[in-house]
């Protein structure tokens, strides 16, 4: 995975409830796993901004439902600092599925603002965004 260009704080622990910002079928998903994260030994995983996260699926269309499938993480509520120092945070947490290990998106659209280190990481994501912040 390429680098991003900013200071990511953790923000989101295994077990996160978060909304899904696209138009997958899926409406809130579980994090259950974080793929190539860092990390210490016995340390918990975390997961934030640009991260490719594994899902299952909580709310949603019958067919998707429990389901897992891969994402990114398209924000984070915890606020994280640009190297041109500003501060950014979002209202919600939100992921977008993923439908193969290449990064194509699941859905055709994504709903609000995603930040611009998903756009430096995951151009194929970012194509279908109507906002970058």
């Amino acid at each position: 995975m390429k680098a991003i260009s900013a200071k990511v704080t953790r923000g989101l622990n295994i077990g996160s409830m978060l909304t899904a910002a696209d138009n997958s079928g899926a409406q809130i998903v579980r994090i259950v796993g974080v793929k190539k994260g860092k990390t210490t030994k016995k340390r918990q995983q975390f997961a934030k901004v640009a991260d490719w996260v594994k899902v299952s699926v909580r709310v949603g269309k019958p067919e998707i439902k429990g389901q897992v499938f891969d994402a990114v993480v398209l924000r984070q509520k915890k606020p994280w600092v640009r190297k041109t120092g500003e501060r950014i945070a979002f209202s919600d947490n939100a992921v977008a599925l993923l439908k193969d290990e290449k990064g194509n998106p699941k859905g055709t659209q994504i709903k609000g603002p995603i930040a611009r280190e998903v756009l430096e990481r995951w151009p194929s994501v970012a194509k279908i965004a109507r906002v970058i912040v």
